[in-house]
C-alpha cells in the first residue's frame, strides 16, 4: 500500500517535472515569437523610411526635369 502510494507521488513529481519543461519550451517560444515581433515591426519601419526616401527622390527627380525642361525652354526661345 505505502509503495503504492510512493510509486503514484514519484510518477505525480515526474509530471510535474514533465509540465514544468513544458512550460519552460512555452516560455522559450513565446521569447522568439516577442522577437519576431520585433524585428517585424523594424522592418516596418525601415520599409516607411524607405519609402519617404523615394517619395523624396522622386519629388527632387521631377523638380530637376522641371528645372532642366524650364532651362532647355529658355535657351530655345533665347537663341
Amino acid at each position: 500500500m505505502q509503495g503504492d502510494a510512493l510509486a503514484l507521488s514519484v510518477d505525480a513529481l515526474a509530471l510535474l517535472v514533465d509540465a514544468l519543461a513544458l512550460s519552460v519550451d512555452a516560455l522559450a517560444l513565446s521569447v522568439d515569437a516577442l522577437a519576431l515581433s520585433v524585428d517585424a515591426l523594424a522592418l516596418s519601419i525601415d520599409a516607411l523610411a524607405l519609402q519617404g526616401i523615394a517619395k523624396f527622390n522622386s519629388l527632387r527627380i521631377n523638380e530637376m526635369l522641371y528645372l532642366v525642361n524650364r532651362h532647355l525652354r529658355k535657351r530655345i526661345v533665347l537663341t
